[in-house]
């Protein structure tokens, strides 16, 4: 019989979960410094000139490194995880910490409804990690 390696499981490993979670972070918290940055550089409009002002605030360009960062720690995810299991992972959790820091820290809105649909994907990311 032929054994069953990691990688042919559905189920993620913990040092796999561990860097999924770190990963999904870093993604969130780059994505909120971009939002402030933008804020900060007064907007956006699809322009080379609008791309730099943007990357000239210090939020911004750190979202930016911190996102080349969190694809990097992506990339050995795919490489040691199965990609069926790992990418809901990693949008629920991206999903989750972005909602929460954009209430706590962009100040954004959070209805009824968004708490109860955290809620249901926190279930849900439940239910997948364990396989």
């Amino acid at each position: 019989m032929r054994e069953i390696t990691r990688l042919e499981t559905n189920r993620v490993t913990l040092a796999g979960f561990v860097l999924l979670l770190i990963t999904a972070a870093c993604m969130s918290v780059a994505n909120l410094l971009i939002k402030h940055g933008i804020e900060q550089a007064g907007g956006f409009a699809p322009s080379v000139a609008a791309l730099f002002q943007v990357l000239r605030q210090p939020a911004a360009l750190a979202g930016v490194l911190l996102a080349g960062l969190s694809a990097l720690m992506w990339f050995y995810i795919l490489a040691s995880q199965k990609l069926s299991t790992c990418y809901p992972l990693f949008v629920s959790l991206t999903y989750s910490f972005i909602t929460v820091g954009a209430f706590l820290f962009l100040h954004e809105r959070m209805s009824l409804q968004k708490l109860v649909g955290l809620a249901v994907i926190i279930v849900g990311i439940t239910t997948v990690a364990r396989g």
